[in-house]
């Protein structure tokens, strides 16, 4: 019995008590049903019954006295008792409770996703930094859960749009182009402008792609280095990310929005919402009347539209597109971008408490040694997404930028990151679903039969999985932290956390180790596999195959091998 099933239990007896008149509440959608973290007090707990005893008029004993006595006739369930103020303590019958490794096994790839989320279409922005160098530090942390946020609001049934916004309108883009056009001209970057060595090899690239262009007088080519050279850095930008395992639906750009006239209709709509002024040469939108700290302006004395005109242009877009729900990942330096965003919602006449979503992540810091490393070879004074690939790896990158809340600062050792310790988090996981690859590789050298998870081999081999022998408390342990599973991928994309898929698999990966280690799964010399044998090659396909489905949603790989 998965946890699931066990929540429609629980909410068939309410449901049962309400049409014999013993309850008078609302049935709930839904209702909780947890792990304890005690062992005695059951295989899962529900606090239903105090949720329900203010509604019912009821003590929260007594209403669980009504739900025990109807939850106990479920088949399956071993006994319910009451425990505390009023709480559901549910012990499963053993075989009910192997049971799960069947389910896991025959959904396969499927198992852990869930509707929770079904019919939301979200469109979710990340990393979009300027395309006038390559992804910092930063931004690969936003490469990181951003992908995996996609993947797991995806399992959990939402219409999930990716995007990264190119901001190739403004100053920044006109600097780069005087960078480049400077360092290609044997003159070093203005002193606003952009270093490193990637800037002449792009303004080198510039130079080969358009012959004679530096016999050319300056002033033409100023529109060649900042056009081609914008495209060459977006490119490399796109590579990089495609490297790192990260893909995206549209790659939206600023100016387009301004070309399109997109910046104009977007003043004209606010404008006929009524939040949109004059004052001293300028034009405004009253962004104070919803909680921003100053009015913000659109259009400037000179007539020149500021950023936060495309910022608003460009939320309409993405409303005009169809998405009901956009979430914005920014950077710890955007911090006050999140009440002007929610502001530009407020004014558009949307819900900014649920059309709108602004994420911030803190800085990340790399060590090599015990010091910090603040250098790249190739972009001068920053840390690029190139450069954490070439120290740790993509799947090592991935993992540990994921594991940790965005809200906190977060610390990577290089050292740590490419040991093979289990003090390495990923290495950890990823040693448990190699340790699985292994001993099921092993068992068909036995020839012992080993299922294989969502194939119709297995479906066909059911019948012969005796779920009642995983009786053990290693076992027990083992189910009850796979049953998790889906709870916790709902709440991944439910809270937009996906650390916590990463924090869960640490803990599966544990819980696998120490079941290993007690109970033996093969045989050994002479013996022959029997029926035990094939329950707990059940219960380790399960494990696996969570294994992979949860490093899957962070874009980790599953090795077979390590």
């Amino acid at each position: 019995m998965t946890p699931a099933e066990l929540s429609q239990a629980v909410l068939s007896a309410v449901r049962s008590a309400v049409e014999a008149g013993e309850l008078t509440v609302d049935v709930p959608e839904r209702v909780t049903v947890e792990r304890p973290k005690i062992k005695d007090h059951g295989d899962y707990a529900s606090n239903v019954a105090l949720q329900l005893a203010k509604p019912a008029g009821k003590p929260p004993r007594q209403v669980a006295e009504i739900l025990a006595a109807r939850l106990s006739a479920t088949p399956g369930i071993a006994r319910v008792d009451i425990a505390g103020p009023g709480f559901l303590n549910v012990v499963l019958e053993t075989a009910a409770h192997g049971e799960l490794a069947r389910t896991i096994v025959l959904a396969g790839g499927e198992y852990g996703r869930n509707a929770s989320l079904k019919g939301l279409k979200i469109n979710l922005e990340f990393i979009s930094a300027n395309p006038t160098g390559p992804i910092h530090v930063g931004g690969v942390r936003w490469a990181a859960v951003g992908d995996s946020l996609a993947r797991v609001l995806t399992a959990c049934g939402a219409d999930v749009s990716t995007e990264y916004y190119i901001n190739d309108a403004g100053v920044q883009i006109a600097k780069f182009g005087a960078s480049l056009q400077a360092v290609a001209n044997g003159r070093p970057a203005p002193e606003d402008g952009y270093v490193g060595a990637y800037i002449k090899e792009i303004a080198d690239q510039v130079v080969a792609d358009n012959p004679g262009l530096l016999q050319r007088p300056e002033e033409e080519q100023a529109p060649v280095f900042r056009t081609e050279g914008l495209r060459l850095m977006v490119a490399e930008i796109q590579r990089s990310v495609a490297e790192f395992g990260v893909h995206f639906d549209t790659w939206f750009s600023e100016k387009s929005l301004h070309d399109s006239g997109a910046v104009e209709r977007a003043i004209e709509r606010l404008r006929e919402q009524g939040h949109v002024y004059e004052a001293d040469g300028a034009i405004w939108l009253r962004t104070t009347d919803f909680g921003d700290d100053k009015d913000r302006v659109l259009v400037k004395q000179d007539g020149e539209k500021t950023y936060f005109a495309s910022d608003a242009a460009y939320y309409l877009d993405k409303r005009d597109r169809g998405n009901e729900v956009c979430v914005y990942m920014l950077g710890a330096d955007h911090h006050g971008y999140v009440g002007r965003l929610k502001a530009i919602v407020a004014c558009a006449g949307d819900d900014p408490g649920h059309n709108i979503e602004v994420l911030i992540g803190q800085f990340v810091k790399m060590l090599k040694d015990g010091v910090e490393v603040r250098m790249s070879k190739r972009a001068g004074n920053i840390i690029t997404i190139d450069d954490v690939v070439e120290w740790i790896g993509v799947d090592a990158a991935r993992y540990s930028l994921v594991r940790s809340a965005t809200d906190s600062t977060l610390t990577l050792d290089i050292d740590l990151l490419t040991s093979a310790k289990n003090e390495n988090p990923v290495f950890y996981v990823q040693y448990a679903h190699a340790r699985m690859s292994s001993l099921r590789a092993n068992a068909v050298d036995l020839g012992v039969a080993v299922p294989v998870s969502g194939t119709a081999e297995a479906a066909a081999a059911a019948d012969g999985f005796r779920p009642e022998l995983l009786a053990t408390e290693r076992e027990s342990d083992l189910l009850g932290k796979l049953g998790e599973f889906p709870s916790v991928v709902a709440a991944a994309g439910e809270l937009r956390e996906p650390h916590r898929i990463a924090r869960y698999l640490e803990e599966l990966a544990g819980t696998y180790h120490r079941f290993y280690d007690s109970c033996r799964i093969l045989p050994r010399g002479d013996e022959e596999a029997d029926d035990l044998t094939v329950a707990r090659l059940w219960l380790q396909e399960a494990s696996r195959t969570v294994l992979a489905n949860g490093l899957k949603l962070l874009g980790v790989s599953a090795p077979e091998r390590m």
